[in-house]
């Protein structure tokens, strides 16, 4: 009987799990949808899922209507540029509240956690002020030289994982002869590949699908990210449903790609970095 027990209940935990997977996809099969329709199909009631015929030529015409190809050679240069800056400052910093002794490491480490709690609006203005004065403004500067300087959460996150590495490897690579940045380098940093990993994924959607910093640094078409091309299709008056469909969909498609070619060590990233404090 407990048998049954057990077998139902996994039954009822799977169909609980697809169908919010099922109502969490909802959103994307409709712009898959939409983008294969002509405008007037879009908003027909009822809605019609499978578009009779598809218009395939929605992709190509919203892709080169544009310069589509200048602004996702933009976005991937700031995303790679802050993923390499919040990597690197973000491991060495983590590494020094985790394992380095010094005299008010543990007060540092909460004035820098309560840094997370300043919503962007209260530094928005003066961070807009700051880099107009240094002279980057419609540069990509203000967008990636921050990641150079860390990040309150990704800190947090690597010095979690860094805690759970028992000390017995640093010691022997110590023995060794191995300095610092050796350790953090060729020990510490290939053992935390997985909250490296979680770093990755996170700076590549947030940067990606940044609206707000690039409106704000960017005025020159030129340097145009995806998503601020995106914004071309909606007009004061009419917005081109079809096209804003087609090419959202293709900008999403690299997002959905990292996530899956790095999900396992995304999983066990989150997993290790609550294990101790």
């Amino acid at each position: 009987m407990s048998g049954n027990a057990h077998r139902w209940q996994r039954w009822v935990v799977m169909v609980v799990l697809w169908g919010v997977a099922i109502l969490f996809l909802i959103p994307f099969l409709w712009m898959l949808s939409s983008s294969l329709k002509p405008n007037y199909q879009i908003f027909e009631i009822p809605p019609r899922w499978i578009p009779n015929p598809p218009r395939w030529e929605n992709y190509t015409e919203a892709l080169t209507i544009l310069p589509f190809d200048l602004y996702i050679r933009n976005t991937a240069v700031i995303t790679l540029l802050t993923i390499a800056g919040h990597l690197a400052s973000c491991t060495l910093i983590a590494y020094a509240f985790a394992r380095l002794r010094a005299p008010g490491r543990d007060a540092l480490f909460v004035v820098m956690l309560a840094t997370m709690m300043l919503p962007y609006p209260v530094t928005m203005v003066p961070l807009y002020v700051l880099f107009n004065r240094l002279g980057w403004i419609n540069t990509i500067l203000p967008l990636t030289a921050p990641a150079f300087f860390g990040s309150p959460f990704y800190i947090f996150l690597m010095r979690q994982f860094f805690l759970t590495i028992p000390r017995d490897f640093e010691d022997a690579a110590r023995i060794d002869g191995a300095n610092t940045l050796q350790i953090i380098g060729r020990i510490m940093a290939p053992m935390a590949l997985p909250a490296l990993a979680t770093v990755t994924i996170f700076t590549f959607q947030a940067t990606w699908n940044d609206f707000l910093s690039p409106l704000i640094y960017l005025q020159r078409p030129e340097l145009y990210t995806v998503t601020l091309g995106l914004q071309f299709f909606r007009s004061t008056y009419t917005t081109n449903w079809a096209y804003l469909m087609a090419a959202s969909l293709v900008t999403t498609l690299p997002v959905i790609v990292v996530f899956f070619a790095a999900q396992r060590y995304f999983v066990e990233g989150i997993t290790m970095t609550g294990v101790k404090g």
